[in-house]
């Protein structure tokens, strides 16, 4: 057994796409190694701005010996046969083998091949995968036809502590890498992963990029507290930043008190997009005036002129984000309407100033249905929601959408209610993200998702597979989680007609085909939460309501029927029941959908399961009626005695023509019954 490394050391490999192109390495390699019959041990993939690593342990140094048997033609085929066999194989006649089998004789070849040797294997393998990792944005360089992320400067290749020789376009592979660009650039002859190991560690470089962040993690959160503040929480900048440093320093720098009145969001924004730093909070949330930032190498001054620079060069970041704030607050949100009609929201939908008046005519309609929603203030956000994207602030840091427009609302003097609703309407963003709960918000947050919904339905322009680049599927749940959240008893599809009269397509929307849509994203939802799909659309099959609460409370109360031994054996009848009917109207060519005749009830078990019929039927209806959907189920689970007797007494398919109709009818009084409750052929298992 022996040990495989591979080191592709390059220019700066952007920091999002480290971590998956060392996995898409080591994805390439091990399943080329496995094709060709290759067994290992662990892997291990490093990831650094300068070089991506792959490490194979316990590979064998040769493929394993293959012995395969092919059946040939017939023993005293022709000639002609025989010879094309003996070609495909390579064999002359004497190395085959005849066998008796129960069709006769045949003659056999037993091909071995002896493995090959896994170096070769490697050298074969290499070159490809390199050629196939799949970058987002390759590039080529200078006269070569090499395409890669970044230029690529060298090649280690190891094998059981020697060099595996390979070329891949202009390069060759060595045994050789370099250290840290500034601190430790000279050349480094390797001779196996845990020389590698130590002498990057000595070269400044830190391969495991969890291992940077946690070093950054650490560093920062002791420079934070050594100011008595804590570091604002943001894996994701953390990710990045230990992708863009193979030796992090981190050094902690003062922001000039003349920004600290710019709104902090848009001060960590600027920090956080454009720099790269990290914000620090005292203990009430509030941001204090330092950052921490993260350098590549250790000075010799202990990061001094690093933190001085970084410094001037936050301060000039800064005084943008302040220009704007002081720039954009000249002018009332209002005011910035009419420069939306210069925003092209869809090339067929139209302008954002003329969603924008869609949004304004959508919440009149949709507050009613939302508890506590002032009317008027509701049509007062939906006008100002997009406003502020005509801001310089905005314009600078898009991320700022909606939470500018709740400052500049503030400004203005709007209501409280209406500023925090030009912040949340974009809410939620995706499954972790808050719910809105504010009426207002609430309602031009639906106004705003349905209205994109509609549209782009009405186009035709759905999500397809796992294409979805108007993000509707992050809509639709946005408006599940908006109504089941909040509790709102909200008739969609009345809703999504009132959306439809108000765009400017000419195609119309078939409200169903986005109902459906609403049925599978909230499967998905409900998933997380361990409730079955086939229940949600066992309900939903009822049709007749868009009201998402009430569906709700109908598969809860579906669920917790059919969890119980009455509901789990009611369904078994059900399903009985149901087959039963479908094979017999399909042979007779009629339905049986009728009221059984009470007369021609005989038996004891018969006559009971018809007057329990007579008895639920009524209750199931009027508590469907009222909503009360437990007390429907409950209702329906007293069925299961009498079906269970009238199945183990009674012979459905009797000899007398009218007493077998009357007992089909029986079992469609049942099977109608229980469809009130849920479609439930849907049901599976």
């Amino acid at each position: 057994m022996a040990e495989f490394l591979l080191e592709l050391f390059s220019e700066e490999i952007p920091a999002r796409m480290q971590v998956k192109a060392a996995d898409d390495l080591a994805r390439l390699v091990t399943e080329a190694l496995k094709d060709k019959g290759l067994e290992f041990g662990d892997v291990v993939t490093y990831s650094t701005p300068r070089r991506l690593t792959l490490a194979v342990q316990d590979l064998p140094t040769a493929q394993p010996d293959k012995s395969e048997e092919r059946r040939g033609p017939r023993v005293g085929a022709p000639d002609k046969a025989l010879e094309g066999f003996l070609r495909s194989t390579g064999l002359t006649k004497e190395q085959l083998e005849e066998r008796e089998t129960p069709k006769g004789a045949f003659y056999y070849a037993v091909i071995e091949t002896k493995g090959g040797k896994t170096a070769d294997v490697l050298a074969e393998i290499l070159p490809e995968a390199l050629s196939n990792l799949p970058w987002p944005k390759p590039m080529k360089w200078s006269d070569y036809k090499a395409r890669w992320v970044r230029p690529l400067h060298s090649i280690l290749c190891l094998f059981g502590g020697e060099t595996l020789s390979f070329n891949w376009e202009h390069l060759s592979s060595s045994n050789t890498t370099f250290g840290h660009r500034f601190m430790a650039p000279a050349q480094l002859e390797i001779a196996d992963l845990s020389d590698y190991q130590a002498k990057m560690k000595n070269a400044y470089v830190v391969l495991d990029h969890k291992e940077r962040q946690d070093i950054i993690l650490k560093d920062a959160t002791r420079l934070a507290t050594a100011e008595g503040l804590n570091l604002i929480d943001d894996p994701v900048l953390l990710a990045e930043v230990a992708g863009l440093v193979e030796w992090p320093e981190s050094l902690i720098g003062r922001i000039d008190p003349q920004f600290m009145d710019v709104p902090q969001e848009a001060l960590i924004s600027a920090m956080r997009s454009h720099q790269k730093y990290f914000s620090l909070a005292d203990d009430n949330g509030k941001m204090a005036p330092f950052f921490i930032t993260v350098a590549n190498l250790r000075a010799e001054d202990g990061g001094q002129k690093i933190t001085a620079g970084n410094e001037r060069v936050l301060s000039a970041r800064l005084s943008d984000a302040k220009f704007f704030w002081d720039q954009d607050r000249k002018s009332n949100l209002a005011s910035r309407l009419e420069a939306l009609e210069k925003v092209v929201f869809h090339a067929r939908l139209g302008t954002v100033r003329e969603k924008v008046a869609r949004i304004v005519a959508l919440s009149e309609a949709i507050a009613p249905y939302v508890a506590g929603a002032d009317v008027e203030d509701c049509k007062r956000a939906a006008l100002l929601c997009k406003a502020d994207l005509t801001t310089e602030m905005v314009g600078e840091f898009a991320d700022l959408q909606g939470l500018m427009g709740r400052y500049y609302a503030q400004h203005d003097g709007e209501k409280e209610a209406v500023a925090t609703a030009l912040q949340e309407h974009y809410s939620p963003l995706g499954p972790n993200d808050n719910c809105p709960s504010e009426p207002v918000s609430v309602v031009v947050a639906l106004a705003d998702k349905i209205d994109t919904l509609v549209g782009f339905f009405a186009m035709q322009e759905k999500p397809t597979g796992s294409k979805d680049p108007y993000a509707l599927r992050r809509a639709a749940l946005g408006v599940i989680r908006l109504v089941l959240e909040n509790g709102l008893r909200l008739p969609l599809v009345k809703i999504f007609e009132a959306a439809d009269t108000l765009q400017i397509v000419d195609e119309k929307l078939i409200a169903g085909e986005l109902l459906d849509f609403f049925a599978d994203r909230l499967k998905v939802h409900l998933k997380e939460q361990s409730v079955r799909h086939d229940y949600v659309a066992s309900v939903f099959a009822l049709g007749g309501t868009s009201d998402l609460v009430r569906l709700m409370s109908q598969v809860e109360a579906l669920s917790g029927f059919l969890g119980s031994d009455d509901g789990a054996n009611l369904l078994i009848a059900y399903r009985r029941a149901a087959n039963i009917l479908r094979i017999e109207e399909k042979k007779d060519g009629v339905s049986y959908d009728q009221q059984p005749d009470a007369a021609l009830l005989s038996e004891a078990p018969e006559k009971a399961l018809f007057d329990r019929i007579e008895e639920v039927l009524p209750l199931i209806t009027g508590a469907l009626g009222k909503d009360e959907f437990d007390v429907a189920f409950k209702a329906a689970a007293t069925l299961r005695g009498p079906v269970d007797n009238f199945f183990e007494a009674v012979t459905v398919n009797a000899d007398a023509a009218d007493i077998r109709e009357n007992r089909l009818r029986l079992l469609s009084s049942i099977r109608n019954a229980l469809d009130q409750l849920a479609d439930l052929s849907k049901i599976e298992g």
